[in-house]
This record gives C-alpha cells, sequence and structure tokens, in this order.
C-alpha cells in the first residue's frame, strides 16, 4: 500500500512539475521567450534596406546593392562531400576547415557568415546545389554602392561585426554589417534599420515544414532611415580636383549654421575600393601604416599643424579685448623682432616695411611678425603677471573652439595644443615668460591646430563673435535636425566691436596685402594668408628640411558671409602661392557656381600642380638587400 502510494506521488508530482513548466513557458514567459535555442526551428533574417545618403542639394552619395553569403548554423551540419562543397564554393579543404571551425567557436547553435558576397554568376548556380548541403544556405545580403567617387573620409564604410561584438551583441550576429567609419559609424543605429526574423519549424529529417507557432514570433524588417548631409558634393568634387598631387585638408563652413560645406582629405581613396570581395585586399593597401599617402587618415579632422600667420589674428583680436592695443597701436619692425641678447634670438619678418610706424591693418595685410611679437608679449606681461596673462590668452583662444574637441558629428577628431601656464610650468620649471613663449605670437610654438578648428574659428570671426558647432548631417528622413548643440550660438569672449577692424585687416590681405594675386573680381574676400616653418626630418641617415606648409582661412562676402574656409597645403611653401589661389577658386566656384574666364588659368594652375616630387624626397629609399645577406 505504502509502495503504491509512492509511486502515484511521484507520478502525480512529475505531471504537476510538467504543467507548470509548459505553464510558464507558454503563459508567463510567452513575451519574452526566444525560440532561438530550439533545435526544431531554423530561423531566417530578414535584412532591411539600409538608409540612402545624399548631399545637401539632394543628390545621391550612397545607395545600396544586393549581396548574396553562403551561411552556415554548425549544429545543423551533416557529414557532406567536402571536396564537392569546396569546388562549388572556389575554396580549398583548409580553408572549409579554418570558415567551419570559426563559426563553432563563436556559437554552434547561431548562423553565421561562411563565405561572404558571392559573385552574381554563382549565385543562382549554388542556389539550386544547397538543399544537399544541411546547415547551409544563402543569405540576402545589402551592401553598398557609391555613384559619386567623393568624400570616402566623411562616409565612412561598412565593414564586418567583430567577433567579439557580436558575442556580447543582442542585435548583431557574426559576420553582419556594420558602419566603421565617418557618417556610417556616427550614424549607424538611424542607417541600419532593424532586421526582421522568420522562425521556421523543421521536422526530424531537418526538412521545413511551415511557420513556427504560426509565426507568432516573426518580426517584419524596418528599413534604415536617409540622411541628407550638409556637404554640397560639388563643391566638394572640385576641391578634391585641386587636391590632387598635394596632401593636406580642406574644411568649408558655412557661418551662419555651423554646416559644412566641403570636407577634404588628401589623398583620399574611391569609396568602393571597400565594397564587396576586394575589400580585404583593398583595406590592407589603404592602411598599411607604412604608407606615405595615408589614404584613409582624415587630414581635415585629425591632423595637428602650426596654424601659422593666421594665428595672428587671434593674438590681435586678444589685444583689442585685454586693451594692450587698439586700432591707432604701432610699432616698428627692422626686419624682424630681437627678444633676447643672443644672437640666435632674433625672429626675421618679409613685411619689407622698415623702421615706420606699423598700424594693426598694414599689420595683419601685410603679415608684420615684430608687430604681433610685442602684441604678444603686452598680452601676456599685462599686470606684470606672465602666468595670468597666459591663461587669460589661452582662455579666450579656447572660446573659439581651438585646442579642445568641437563636438560636431563625426567619430574621428584632433584636440590640438593651445598651452597654458601649467603646460610651460613643467618645461620650464616655472622660469618663463614672454620671450620664452613668443613664437606663439606667430602660430608657430607649442601651438597645433587642426583644419576644421581654423575653419571654425573664421566662421566665428565672420559672425563677429559667434559660432554654431560644425557639423555633416542636415536632414534624417527629410526632417531638419534640431539638436541644440548644433542649433545654439557658441560666444567667444572677444567684444563684438573688436572684430571691425580685424576683418577690414582682413579684407586688405586680398586688396593691397598677401592675398592680393588671389582676388576675385565682384567678390569681397577677407582672409589670411600663413606660412607654417617644417621640422627637420632624418630621410637616409640625412637631415633634410622640408618644406614649409602653405596656410589659408578666410570668409566671404565681407558682409553677410556665406562660406568659411581654412585650406591646409603639406609642404606647399608660402601661403600665396597655393593656399591663396585654391582659397579663391573655392568660394568663388560656391557663390557664383563657376570659374570665370578671367580667372580660368589660376584653376588650370592649381589643377595641374603637383608636389609628389617634393614628397618624395621626404621618403627613405629601400634599403638594397645584397645577395645572400640580410
Amino acid at each position: 500500500m505504502k509502495r503504491s502510494f509512492l509511486l502515484y506521488f511521484l507520478i502525480t508530482l512529475v505531471g504537476f512539475v510538467f504543467i507548470g513548466r509548459l505553464f510558464q513557458l507558454q503563459i508567463l514567459n510567452k513575451d519574452t521567450y526566444d525560440p532561438i535555442h530550439n533545435a526544431a526551428v531554423k530561423i531566417e533574417y530578414d535584412y532591411p534596406e539600409r538608409g540612402y545618403i545624399y548631399d545637401r542639394n539632394g543628390k545621391l552619395l550612397v545607395a545600396n546593392q544586393l549581396s548574396y553569403d553562403v551561411m552556415v548554423q554548425p549544429n545543423q551540419v551533416e557529414p557532406l562531400d567536402t571536396l564537392e562543397f569546396c569546388n562549388l564554393l572556389k575554396i580549398d579543404k583548409d580553408d572549409f576547415l579554418k570558415r567551419f571551425q570559426r563559426a563553432k567557436h563563436y556559437a554552434s547553435y547561431l548562423p553565421s557568415v561562411f563565405l561572404k558576397q558571392l559573385a552574381k554568376e554563382d549565385f543562382a548556380f549554388l542556389q539550386e546545389k544547397m538543399h544537399k548541403y544541411n546547415g547551409f544556405y544563402i543569405q540576402k545580403r545589402i551592401i553598398r554602392n557609391y555613384p559619386i567617387n567623393a568624400a570616402a573620409n566623411v562616409l565612412g564604410y561598412i565593414g564586418e561585426v567583430n567577433e567579439e561584438k557580436a558575442k556580447k551583441s543582442d542585435y548583431y550576429q557574426s559576420g553582419e554589417l556594420e558602419g566603421k567609419d565617418g557618417v556610417e559609424k556616427q550614424y549607424e543605429d538611424i542607417l541600419r534599420g532593424r532586421k526582421g526574423k522568420k522562425y521556421l519549424h523543421r521536422n526530424r529529417f531537418n526538412k521545413v515544414t511551415g511557420s513556427y507557432k504560426e509565426g507568432i514570433y516573426d518580426t517584419l524588417p524596418e528599413n534604415g532611415k536617409d540622411l541628407t548631409l550638409t556637404l554640397d558634393i560639388d563643391l566638394q568634387l572640385f576641391a578634391q580636383k585641386l587636391m590632387n598631387g598635394k596632401r593636406g585638408g580642406i574644411v568649408a563652413i558655412e557661418p551662419s549654421s555651423g554646416e559644412i560645406l566641403a570636407l577634404v582629405t588628401s589623398p583620399s581613396y574611391d569609396p568602393n575600393m571597400l565594397v564587396g570581395r576586394k575589400r580585404s585586399i583593398n583595406s590592407t593597401s589603404l592602411m598599411d601604416p607604412n604608407n606615405p599617402e595615408k589614404p584613409t587618415y582624415d587630414r581635415g579632422l585629425l591632423a595637428a599643424y602650426p596654424p601659422g600667420s593666421p594665428f595672428k589674428i587671434m593674438n590681435a583680436l586678444i589685444g583689442l579685448q585685454e586693451n594692450v592695443i587698439n586700432n591707432n597701436t604701432t610699432f616698428r619692425c627692422f626686419g624682424g623682432y630681437r627678444y633676447g641678447s643672443r644672437a640666435s634670438a632674433f625672429m626675421k619678418c618679409h613685411c619689407g616695411i622698415f623702421n615706420s610706424p606699423i598700424h594693426l591693418k598694414t599689420a595683419i595685410a601685410r603679415s608684420c611678425n615684430s608687430y604681433f611679437s610685442n602684441t604678444y608679449k603686452k598680452i601676456i606681461e599685462k599686470n606684470n603677471e606672465p602666468k595670468q596673462g597666459l591663461d587669460n590668452w589661452n582662455r579666450h583662444i579656447s572660446s573659439f573652439g581651438l585646442g579642445n574637441y568641437l563636438g560636431y558629428d563625426l567619430p574621428a577628431g584632433q584636440k590640438g595644443l593651445i598651452p597654458d601656464a601649467n603646460y610651460y610650468n613643467s618645461r620650464y620649471k616655472y622660469a618663463w615668460g614672454a620671450s620664452t613663449t613668443i613664437s606663439n605670437a606667430i602660430g608657430q610654438g607649442e601651438v597645433l591646430t587642426t583644419p576644421i578648428q581654423l575653419a571654425n574659428f573664421t566662421a566665428a570671426i565672420a559672425n563677429r563673435g559667434f559660432f554654431y558647432t560644425p557639423h555633416i548631417v542636415k536632414k534624417i528622413n527629410k526632417k531638419t535636425i534640431k539638436n541644440p548643440n548644433f542649433t545654439i550660438k557658441k560666444q567667444t569672449t572677444i567684444n563684438k566691436e573688436h572684430f571691425t577692424p580685424v576683418i577690414e585687416a582682413m579684407h586688405e590681405v586680398f586688396k593691397t596685402g598677401t592675398g592680393r594675386w588671389s582676388q576675385v573680381k565682384g567678390i569681397e574676400i577677407c582672409g589670411k594668408t600663413g606660412t607654417s616653418e617644417n621640422s627637420i626630418k632624418m630621410v637616409d641617415g640625412v637631415k633634410v628640411q622640408a618644406e614649409d606648409h602653405s596656410i589659408l582661412v578666410a570668409f566671404a562676402p565681407k558682409d553677410n558671409p556665406k562660406i568659411a574656409i581654412a585650406v591646409f597645403v603639406e609642404n606647399g611653401g608660402f601661403g600665396s602661392t597655393i593656399a591663396a589661389p585654391i582659397t579663391s577658386l573655392m568660394i568663388e566656384k560656391y557663390l557664383n557656381g563657376s570659374i570665370s574666364d578671367a580667372n580660368k588659368y589660376r584653376e588650370q594652375n592649381m589643377l595641374n600642380m603637383s608636389l609628389q616630387a617634393v614628397y618624395d624626397k621626404q621618403i627613405p629609399k629601400p634599403k638594397q638587400i645584397a645577395s645572400g645577406k640580410e
């Protein structure tokens, strides 16, 4: 009796356990239940179209095209004719084993990419054969297509999600694609959309018999949202052509909005090189750290250079704000500025004005080193407190966005450097003054800025004291972005009235000063040329003085500015030689839509000018290896 009671009790208990578990799975947890681990369920993903990308005028920059991947779910794979399968996929057996082990290591119960991006001619043939190989199937995939060879640094590219991220992610599977750089990376969540899932039931013969649970867990794909960029692609293409054969960066901004009109790095690459089966080979070449051209390195955002003479404008504004100079202040130049008793303590000047009073307007127009060295000295030594003076100088400069990340909507950036008192205290053990740091007066010294910072600084001058954070995306699904970071004015510490004399002087640069040879009839351009000294390099054991960098910042028109621009050409020499004509051509192209006949010669000269011979001199020759020796 006791034994039969115990048996009935156990049977009843097990029954209640099963009923409880079924109640938990089907009633309590039905909303969160994921049948992904169920061996009787096959999951098919329905990939959405990635959002398209357009320029500010509606021109298509990034589109989509179909691709096909061979997928594998290792726990469903049955013994197969490996040799036959390898011949179909055009791979060898070692490659097959390597790919299969990688898929098992990722997760044996999850599908992952076995062979990506089949050729179109292979797809139809393989599709007929795949039923013979359980656990393998072909998955449709969306990859990118770039109708215009432009702005690769801005657009970025898409690539495979790495295995570690795929394991941790609740969205990505191994082998899926995500944005890796530029806009594709920054706006990944918006562009990618959301993939759909189909759960299919399989019988004991591994054949699909229909939807699992009548499709109650299935989800539909949601296409990604389209982006409209602030770029003017025609201006971008024109700038790229002008920079052909040159290295450097160009950034153009609309001052009234902070919208980036052009963001050029040179050399660059065709974005289609990072699409399809050839992506792996091309990326190895493009991203090779020993490649001197560094085509994937965005010089507009990442290259920190001494700003050179355009920085004199900054010191002029600070001098006016701190009341150590005014519009009538004069200094004399004796071929340079002496800042110590040693013979080497002399900063040369090429303004051409010897022993005559020089006013601010002329000092900017003729780029007088002596004038701005005296101004800088007065700023730093105000109240006989160099530490306080330098920190105050740093505060003013930082208000223009220099020395820090600007907060734009691209993933790459460089802070640059605007030194403060603590910086020099650590270097000189508190024994420093204006003379120690005098190179900062002319944008040399320790000061480092990026082209986008210089363009933004110029936009702030054009606006007479404020700027909007530069940004690259204008609309999402045709709706204008209202991000307060991009729509609220950032005020500088310089009073509005101090910009008028500086702007007049910048206008004089293109009328009678260093930029006079690059005037554009009918357009009042305000700018400042610059020549940034370059370092001495060791090439094949020999010291080589590299050519100076060519720089120019400008905005136009003088009243109601539509464009602010910074041009930086590595080893381009004087700012008036290369940077100035490039700047004036871009301004004319943007404001007038074309280059006038009067400036066609200037255009052709810049399009045909190459500095490759200059760059080649700075590349060490490959070492000759004797036969049988290293």
